[in-house]
């Protein structure tokens, strides 16, 4: 069996940490540009509950402890039905938590050396075998019913996921996940549904700023143009600057910039025209088995096993000025350097100067560069960057790289259905792999908030300066 999972980081030490507040600042700050949210790519989905299921045996240093472990379903934005296991054993599932479509270096299966084995215990198992007979028959299980089979499959998972040490409960649903173990191979990591690379491009108006290449296992896709696109003149058209509205795997876009005083995005500067604009793609598609589903309010990370043909989508954006630095922002969690990584692709013709965590940083013209901000496990982050004429990127979620190690309190949320008791000696057990169903979902609410207002308190303020090569 893996080795026992990492530790999270103990309560106190979680409380102590800062919530950082980041500005990125470049020339002298014109009329903000409205603030967006970190680009989205994939499937969004709300979690409905477990809704197939046996039951499990935990074996931990307090004792043994019995928890649901089995299939849950969520619904996705826009039409469609995922089923998922969890990759997080000791960690609460949020009722009603909102998921996104995450790669895996985002997750704790980023550092997980068996994250390979976890998809190959996916791609053959139930539900993607639905022939319960034949899966028995190789697991020399005799039978099993669906709860046995997601049982089975959930507690194989979290041997790899958790490297927890953990037995179904009922002898069937063992076999299963004892020949899951010994049988599965690594395999590598599945493609987003629907993405675009990269997700924010720059550089000067009256040209094509690109290209933004999709990938997709969707057979077409639809390019939705930016919302304001009827007042500012951008289109989104291919490398000859004929607009497109549908694409497909391999595609490339470019945003088509007018040169002209009607171009929108920003307050125009004497001798300056500054922009920005915002596509996204959208695509009916089954997302790939294996995907990681991650959720802002700490509820725990899910690996999909089962789609339905689902709505996904991805964005880009661009921005653009006549002068001056041009920088293209982007974030992206980043658990192997346990931070989130800002980068800045400068295609302007003079520097981009910024202060981050007290270090001075410059992209020079025609370049890019990567900072990694550092953050404690479970921190909230929100960073707003500030970038020359005005335009504001914010970037916002939890980083959430660590399992809990199995000698860790089990006691979190309840299922809305009920709850199986515990064994051994441990009282007062309650369903780990379940939406919050009970008044803990308060108190967990209660101190994420408070971690904000007094990660808040004590934020580190960059100073803002003025980059004296932009003015």
């Amino acid at each position: 069996m893996p080795a026992r999972g990492v530790a999270r980081l103990a309560a106190g030490t979680l409380a102590s940490g800062l919530v950082a507040a980041v500005v990125l600042t470049g020339a002298g700050r014109a009329a903000a540009d409205d603030g967006t949210a970190q680009s989205q790519s994939g499937a969004t989905a709300t979690i409905s509950g477990l809704k197939t299921y046996g039951e499990a045996v935990v074996h931990g240093d307090s004792g043994d402890e019995q928890v649901a472990a089995g299939l849950f379903e969520m619904s996705v934005d826009g039409g469609g039905t995922l089923q998922t296991y969890c990759v997080d054993l000791h960690n609460p599932t949020q009722r009603d938590a909102k998921y996104h479509e995450t790669a895996w270096s985002g997750t704790s299966l980023g550092a997980n050396k068996n994250a390979g084995r976890i998809r190959w215990i996916l791609q053959n198992s139930y539900p993607q075998v639905n022939d319960l007979a034949t899966l028995a028959r190789k697991a020399g299980a005799g039978s099993l019913t669906e709860q046995d089979a997601a049982a089975g499959t959930q507690v194989a998972i979290w041997r790899y996921s958790d490297g927890a040490d953990v037995d179904a409960v009922d002898p069937q649903a063992e076999k299963l996940a004892a020949y899951l173990e010994k049988s599965a191979r690594d395999q590598p990591e599945p493609q987003a549904s629907l993405i675009l690379d990269p997700p924010a491009v720059s550089g000067r108006p009256g040209g094509l700023l690109g290209p933004v290449t999709v990938h997709t296992n969707a057979r077409t896709v639809t390019v939705i143009p930016p919302s304001d696109a009827a007042l500012s003149g951008v289109k989104i058209a291919d490398k000859t600057g004929k607009p497109v509205t549908t694409v497909q795997d391999g595609s490339r876009l470019y945003f088509k910039v007018p040169d002209d005083d009607t171009t929108g995005g920003t307050t125009h500067t004497a001798g300056s025209e500054a922009g920005s604009a915002e596509l996204s793609v959208q695509a009916s598609t089954t997302v790939p088995v294996g995907r990681a589903f991650t959720s802002e309010s700490r509820s725990q990370t899910q690996i999909l096993a089962g789609s339905s043909e689902s709505t996904v989508t991805a964005t880009a954006n661009a921005t653009w000025a006549d002068e001056g630095a041009i920088p293209a922002l982007s974030a992206e969690k980043n658990c192997a350097r346990g931070g989130v990584d800002i980068t800045a692709a400068n295609t302007g013709d003079k520097p981009f100067t910024f202060e981050l965590m007290g270090t001075e940083h410059t992209i020079p013209a025609n370049a890019s560069r990567t900072v990694t901000i550092p953050l404690q496990e479970d921190q909230p982050y929100d960073f707003t960057i500030t970038a020359p004429n005005g335009l504001e990127r914010r970037f916002t979620g939890v980083l959430d790289c660590k399992t809990q190690g199995t000698d860790a309190d089990l006691t979190t949320q309840t299922l809305s259905e009920p709850s199986p008791a515990s064994v051994g000696g441990t009282t007062g057990a309650v369903n780990l792999a379940a939406t919050g169903g009970d008044s803990a979902t308060g108190v967990i609410t209660g101190v994420a908030i408070g971690l904000v207002v007094i990660g808040g308190a004590v934020l580190v303020i960059l100073r803002q300066r003025e980059n004296p090569t932009n003015d």
